[in-house]
């Protein structure tokens, strides 16, 4: 929904709560074309995140930083140096 309520969130208790399990850091962009989209690269192996999504704290997490959608896991099929 905003940007700022979103970050003021991100980078606060659902930092917290992403440290919790695991989570070693991450890099957000900002969608050019939609103001309320934003892409996350999270430095986080997938046992990690599993136990994220299924932490019972979690829903409320995402409803507080305003969350429309629930957050999407996108598959990486590679990576190349240069």
């Amino acid at each position: 929904e905003d940007f700022d309520r979103w970050w003021s969130v991100f980078s606060t208790t659902s930092l917290a709560k992403r440290k919790q399990h695991g989570s070693k850091g991450s890099h957000v962009f900002r969608d050019p074309n939609e103001d309320g989209r934003v892409w996350v690269l999270f430095d986080w192996d997938a046992e990690g995140w599993q136990k994220f999504v299924s932490d019972p704290e979690v829903p409320a997490i995402l409803q507080e930083a305003g969350h429309i959608g629930r957050p999407q896991a996108a598959e990486l099929v590679g990576q190349y140096d240069a």
